[in-house]
């Protein structure tokens, strides 16, 4: 145990025992310390679709705002989760791979499960999702389908993000980090009025890390990080009725990632990290938001319009061993174009409508080539097709194939539009203590994919003739070249009716009943992951062909897919490449609370998720390089969630909260096995989640504010296979943090992952081996904040 650990332990230890006390004038020290905090509040009045206050909507929610943010150090996606009841986002070794799991539903690859909304804006690539964030100043998470006022994609709940606004605060806002793996993050920002109409605000973050896990093969550290953001933002108010408020965001990452450690599945050991090519990850992105607002006398109307560009690039060495095996580069071009317009009626009336149309356009360009090196010539190519001709009558148990080129380049590119519009209303009618709620969207998407794929092979055949019995084999050899090509255009069209039915009972200053029946979709698309092996398999078939031809014989090859690794000579490429869409019916009862006359407040939530075609990441079997995302049959989910939010006493706050999902497979057969009663993988069955703080405020005119936290979260069990053979235990993480503020400087020590819990993240296949993701050790850092 290090020094810094010890000294969080013995404060925390402290911090148990410190008196319920508070001075004179700690309304006076928190009001100031709490101003920017509860700009929060005042923020989301330009939210487009939903009340002010989330807890009196009948669906589950949960909220986090700008203080909060700041001493639980949430800085991605990641951190969220740990605060959220069935929220799950590991970190699965890049910020390209931001996958949400939430009530059962999910997908590693591909469309998202949850939308993401920074300011309005919808963000429609998860591969953007994982961005550095600062100067948040609100954080929602709403659980279950909102398909009906967001459309694509928001099946299992959408994450609402905003910013700080320079309407509300001004001020120069700097801060410095540095923690565990000599990592760091340096912002500053600045908010200002130009006049009293026109306010903006400029700023940025740079952040850098050299890891924690350490590649065996070479010695360096695989995991490295650095990057930046930058963020201007301009709102113009030119009189209480308009706002317009425009926001330029700009972010850089570049990375190694991809710490994945092979597993013995017979002996049950994780080797360490150990692998000899190149792998990381490169993402640029630039958004431009223009959000309007009219605040008429009857109604309210906003347009948010977006441009978004993302350019990336992962490189892999996709077997993870010391082997020359092969790699893969996948690099992403694509902009993206959207507009929604929404009216809607004032708040506090009896009757509450809001009728909306959106449209998007999502145009992306990919490049996927995959690089065969010697030992994946031989072992995944060469070995198979001579071990074809062992078998074979002479003279062709004679024969033998080669390469050339040591290695062997399957190139692949692709164009994918995406096109969608959708009309939607809603409707809520108050009778007495009642509100029936109704809503209804009808959503169309037409999805394109046109591809190109191509390799060129230069062998060498040899075989061995006994022309006579008194003759030596004479050797025949053959040197040619052979080019695969695969072209084509596939297109699907989508159009869904999307209902939502609730009704709520208010029981007054104490909070309200509900319950709610929703349709979810997430939309269908193409596995470009696959590619890899198709052009394999068809290269195959042509060797053969031209082998046979050399040879003077003939040989079927069963079409395109010849000896494919599904096990069937007749699927065609759009059969492989080709997934549906996923809907479910999510049905929920639920209560907000407001006990002990408002000092606590408390949240609970029944589901159960009837789940068709649910999408899910597999990896096919055998010696394959690819993996695909499949529909399963029918899955179904059922849980709850509970959060607890107590002023106890003076300065001591506890917030706590629990969510359980247990989802199972109820209809799915792959031809091979039957997963019926099998657990969902990936999915957490427990998440739990406790935060206990204690604030003195103005302690003998030092400090203004000093405040102790130690944080608790438990995840686990996580099946990590449809077999469920390979699970990851309920596992427990402490976070702990120590804030001091003195006018306008705050000083906080932070701790992450406290006791040091090894633990994993993420479970995959390649080539038919197994590998596990690592969580992150202990962490210990400090912060320097100065607000001017």
């Amino acid at each position: 145990m290090n020094c810094l650990s010890r000294v969080f332990i013995l404060l925390c230890g402290a911090f148990c025992l410190m008196p319920a006390q508070v001075s004179a004038s700690v309304v006076e020290v928190k009001e100031k310390q709490d101003s920017v905090t509860q700009l929060s509040e005042i923020a989301v009045i330009a939210k487009a679709k939903q009340k002010n206050d989330l807890r009196l909507e009948p669906l589950s929610a949960t909220v986090i705002k700008l203080g909060e943010i700041e001493r639980k150090q949430i800085v991605g996606l990641s951190d969220l989760s740990y605060q959220t009841p069935n929220l799950y986002i590991p970190d699965y070794g890049s910020k390209m791979t931001s996958s949400i799991y939430v009530r059962g539903l999910g997908s590693r690859i591909d469309n998202p499960a949850v939308g993401l909304y920074v300011d309005n804006v919808p963000l429609l690539n998860k591969n953007g999702y994982d961005f550095d964030m600062w100067d948040i100043m609100r954080m929602e998470v709403l659980r279950g389908p909102q398909s009906t006022l967001y459309g694509r994609n928001t099946v299992g709940g959408i994450i609402n993000i905003y910013t700080l606004s320079p309407k509300v605060y001004q001020g120069f806002r700097l801060s410095g980090s540095y923690s565990t793996g000599n990592s760091y993050n340096i912002k500053g920002s600045y908010y200002g009025r130009i006049t009293k109409k026109l306010a903006f605000s400029l700023g940025g973050n740079y952040f850098s890390s050299d890891g924690f896990f350490k590649n065996e093969f070479d010695g360096s550290k695989c995991d490295w990080i650095k990057g930046g953001t930058g963020r201007f933002r301009l709102v113009y108010s030119p009189n209480s009725k308009w706002t317009i408020d425009n926001s330029l965001n700009f972010s850089l990452v570049e990375q190694g990632g991809y710490a994945y450690r092979l597993y013995n599945p017979a002996t049950g050991t994780v080797n360490p990290v150990n692998y000899n090519d190149k792998s990381g990850y490169d993402r640029v992105t630039v958004s431009n938001g223009l959000s309007v607002n009219y605040n008429a006398d009857n109604y309210v109307f906003s347009s948010v319009t977006s441009w978004q560009y993302l350019d990336d690039c992962m490189i892999l060495d996709q077997d993870f061993t010391p082997k020359d095996m092969f790699t893969l580069k996948q690099a992403q071009h694509e902009h993206t174009v959207t507009q929604d317009f929404v009216f809607k009626s004032k708040e506090g009336r009896r009757y509450q409508w809001l009728t909306g149309a959106t449209f998007f356009y999502k145009g992306m360009d990919m490049d996927a080539p995959v690089v065969f090196k010697q030992d994946g010539i031989n072992e995944l190519i060469l070995d198979n097709v001579n071990s074809m001709f062992q078998h074979m009558p002479a003279p062709m148990n004679t024969a033998n194939l080669a390469f050339k080129q040591p290695e062997l380049n399957l190139n692949s590119a692709f164009g994918m539009p995406v096109t969608g519009a959708a009309i939607y209303h809603q409707s809520g009618y108050t009778i007495g203590k009642f509100t029936f709620t109704a809503g209804l969207r009808f959503d169309f998407e037409n999805s394109k994919i046109s591809y190109s794929s191509d390799a060129l092979v230069d062998y060498i055949y040899t075989m061995k003739i006994q022309m006579s019995p008194m003759m030596p084999p004479r050797e025949i050899k053959v040197e040619k070249s052979v080019e695969s090509l695969l072209e084509g255009k596939l297109s699907q069209n989508y159009f869904e009716v999307l209902p939502k039915f609730a009704v709520q009972y208010s029981l007054g200053k104490e909070g309200n009943l509900y319950a709610s029946v929703t349709r979810g979709f997430k939309a269908g698309g193409y596995n470009t992951q696959m590619f890899s092996d198709i052009l394999q398999n068809q290269l195959k078939s042509d060797l053969m062909k031209d082998l046979m031809s050399s040879a003077g014989g003939s040989m079927g090859s069963g079409g395109p897919m010849g000896g494919n690794s599904s096990g069937s000579a007749n699927y065609t490429v759009e059969d492989i490449i080709t997934y549906k869409p996923e809907y479910s019916w999510n049905y929920e009862v639920g209560a907000h609370l407001n006990l002990l006359g408002g000092g606590l407040k408390a949240d609970a939530a029944l589901f159960y998720i009837d789940c068709k075609d649910q999408q899910l990441t597999v990896f096919p079997d055998g010696t394959t390089t690819g993996r695909m995302m499949t529909n399963a049959g029918k899955t179904r989910s059922l849980g709850l969630e509970l959060a607890l939010d107590a002023k106890v006493t003076g300065g001591l706050n506890l917030n706590c909260s629990y969510g359980y999902t247990n989802a199972k497979f109820t209809e799915y057969d792959n031809g091979i096995v039957d997963y019926a009663g099998k657990y969902v993988p990936y999915v957490p069955l427990n998440t739990l989640s406790a935060n206990l703080s204690y604030t003195l405020y103005n302690i003998g005119g030092l400090l203004d504010m000093l405040s102790f936290r130690i944080g608790y979260n438990g995840i686990g069990k996580i099946y990590w296979n449809e077999e469920n053979s390979v699970c990851e235990n309920f596992y427990s993480l402490m976070s702990a943090s120590i804030y001091a503020h003195k006018g306008i400087l705050s000083l906080e020590l932070w701790s992450k992952n406290l006791t040091n819990t090894s633990y994993n993240t993420f479970y995959f296949v390649s080539v038919g081996n197994a590998f596990f993701s690592q969580g992150r050790p202990a962490e210990f850092g400090v912060t320097l904040s100065l607000h001017l």
